[in-house]
């Protein structure tokens, strides 16, 4: 990949004149820190709609995905408490989920072998496609998106996300973060 010249002119983006609006406006705007945050925050509403599109695409709520996506994180089978403490639902709020998406048959639930009282649910061939499917599409665009980059450059950018969000998460006032 060929590597930008720091010498040549840089083209411009929607936020370099969202900056320079503001700039007359409120004189202390420090640009890059204005520049950066709102770049983030463009990145964010981007993929989201990605995001959004592909659950489209693959005719499955937003819910339903959050749900099956906990469940694969978990290998593809949990109890539904665990799935309730990962989605912070109520269990019976997990009951209806899982309740619709054994219908659509992206779940079963079968007796835990430990405990005759419990159920373990597990994704099933169709549950981990559509859930693939749909991430693959957000996981395609962050691609495209970050491949822009050399290699070094995405690290060098994940590094100072980390530090920008441990910052973040040091705030005692956001301590609440989602998992």
């Amino acid at each position: 990949m060929n590597q930008p010249d720091p010498a040549a002119p840089q083209e411009q983006d929607w936020t370099d004149g969202h900056v320079a609006r503001w700039l007359p406006v409120l004189p202390g705007l420090d640009p890059v820190v204005e520049g950066a945050v709102t770049r983030m925050k463009k990145l964010s509403v981007h993929l989201r709609r990605i995001r959004e599109q592909s659950l489209l695409d693959f005719d499955v709520e937003r819910h339903e995905f959050d749900t099956l996506h906990k469940l694969a994180g978990r290998g593809g089978s949990a109890a539904p408490s665990e799935l309730a403490e990962d989605l912070d639902l109520a269990p019976a709020s997990v009951t209806g989920r899982l309740d619709a998406l054994e219908k659509r048959g992206f779940v079963r639930r079968t007796p835990s072998t430990a405990d005759r009282r419990r159920v373990v649910v597990e994704l099933t061939e169709s549950g981990r496609t559509t859930w693939l499917g749909a991430m693959d599409v957000l996981g395609h665009e962050e691609e495209r998106l970050l491949g822009v980059l050399a290699p070094a450059e995405r690290a060098t950018l994940n590094d100072l996300l980390r530090r920008v969000m441990l910052a973040a998460e040091a705030d005692p006032d956001h301590s609440h973060w989602p998992h």
